[in-house]
């Protein structure tokens, strides 16, 4: 075999081999993408959702629909997009800042009835959150870290 045809066929090799990688990883990213709806798109049927598939769903955790079992692991709420409300069953320790009226992600499946079963539930806080510390520096203050605040 000639260098050309050497070379060549290495060339080849190579791109056959990039290829094959690339859709190995197109296919492993497609099947751990997680869409995130709202109540009222998974209600509607706005979006085909097949069976058994991972999707998140936020909004607002309903004031007066938190109801724990007598073992803390277990609790039931309601998540409303201020137009739809979706029942959703989770099991397990729920974030510090989760409570009714605060805005909630949570992932998990969707169940006939419309039952949202999740296994992963995270808190938002709003977007004027700040740290203390922060807030008290633009307030006017100084801080130093490992100091107290102080005011000029």
């Amino acid at each position: 075999m000639k260098t050309r045809h050497k070379r060549l066929a290495i060339i080849v090799t190579g791109v056959v081999g990039l290829t094959v990688a690339g859709l190995f990883v197109l296919n492993a990213f497609r099947s751990n993408l997680v869409f995130f709806y709202s109540p009222t798109e998974v209600l509607e049927g706005k979006v085909s959702i097949p069976a058994g598939k991972t999707i998140r769903i936020g909004g607002l955790v309903e004031k007066g629909s938190v109801q724990r079992s007598s073992d803390g692991l277990k609790v039931d709420f309601i998540v409303t997009d201020l137009n739809k409300k979706l029942p959703v069953h989770y099991e397990g320790i729920l974030p510090d800042l989760f409570r009714e009226g605060q805005g909630v992600v949570a992932q998990g499946r969707l169940q006939t009835g419309n039952t949202f079963i999740a296994s992963e539930v995270l808190a938002k806080h709003d977007e004027k959150y700040m740290p203390p510390e922060a807030a008290q520096a633009l307030k006017g203050g100084t801080f130093a870290p490992g100091s107290e605040i102080k005011k000029p």
